[in-house]
């Protein structure tokens, strides 16, 4: 498992978004809070069944999410396995976890912190490793509005 981080919430904008299907695989029992939040200066790219965010000109809707008390570093780890990250520019890297400023978006909170909020909040994104964003820029299709939920139905729906 790559160092020790930083205990910070998620920003998910793909497979792990509630309703489909690594949502409950990997946030079910973990997480206690889901909010409505934006991504600034990403954009959103098609990839083999999941998507990948890379930096650019434009915003990715997504959620952020906030690990239970304790459970940061467990959620940390089988987050970093999922997204095929080991390590900080890692060649074999599919994703590069990075910190990021995410906009909340007024909105209900699921989980323990139920309400309704707006501002920002520093939280790990995984983006696409270098090799991918070479890849995507020149061949990859983006998703329009760069939100994942829009561009097709929910799985199991």
């Amino acid at each position: 498992m790559p160092g020790t981080a930083p205990e910070l919430p998620f920003f998910v904008y793909g497979t792990l978004l509630p309703g489909e299907p690594n949502h409950d695989l990997f946030l079910r029992g973990r997480a206690v809070a889901e909010q409505p939040a934006l991504l600034p200066g990403a954009l959103l790219y098609e990839g083999p069944g999941y998507p990948y965010a890379i930096e650019g000109h434009g915003t990715v809707h997504g959620v952020l999410v906030t690990a239970a008390p304790g459970a940061g570093a467990e959620l940390l780890a089988h987050l970093d396995r999922l997204e095929r990250y080991l390590g900080a520019g890692h060649p074999d890297n599919l994703y590069e976890r990075v910190v990021r400023e995410v906009r909340l978006q007024s909105g209900r909170r699921t989980g323990t912190g139920a309400g309704t909020g707006t501002g920002t909040s520093r939280a790990w994104v995984y983006l696409a490793a270098a090799s991918v964003t070479r890849s995507l820029r020149t061949r990859g299709t983006p998703v329009p509005g760069g939100n994942w939920l829009t561009r097709r139905p929910p799985s199991g729906r």
